[in-house]
């Protein structure tokens, strides 16, 4: 990676330490990435508010919204309206998956992490 170039930017927002544990250990030997962590939906918008990630990755189940929710007020926003959004769950709940793309999500992932999914397909972004 150029040093000029910034490096790529993943929002990760998930309550379950472990799993944002997890993710800090799958990104951290990628070069050219970096991740930044927050709990809830509000504190991703928060986040949105001031910055553009290259990728958000969004557990469903939040404490104060549910994903559909944060992908909604996302939408809502010109300057995410295309913003590349992945569901991250430990559940696919009825017709969850659909919804999720009906809401705008590009991909459901369910947990746990697959490793080298996630890193496929951060190599193919970058």
């Amino acid at each position: 990676m150029d040093l000029d170039t910034p490096p790529r930017f993943v929002l990760y927002v998930e309550d379950d330490r472990i799993n944002i544990v997890l993710m800090e250990e799958v990104l951290r030997p990628l070069k050219g990435w970096r991740l930044e962590c927050v709990e809830t939906g509000a504190q991703a918008l928060e986040v949105l508010a001031r910055q553009s990630p290259d990728l958000v990755l969004i557990d469903m189940n939040l404490p104060d919204m549910n994903g559909l929710e944060l992908m909604r007020r996302l939408r809502q926003d010109p300057r995410h309206a295309q913003r590349r959004c992945i569901v991250l769950s430990a559940d696919l709940v009825d017709n969850q998956r659909a919804l999720a793309r009906e809401a705008g999500f590009a991909d459901y992932w369910l947990k746990p992490i697959d490793v080298q999914q996630l890193r496929r397909a951060l190599q193919d972004m970058g």
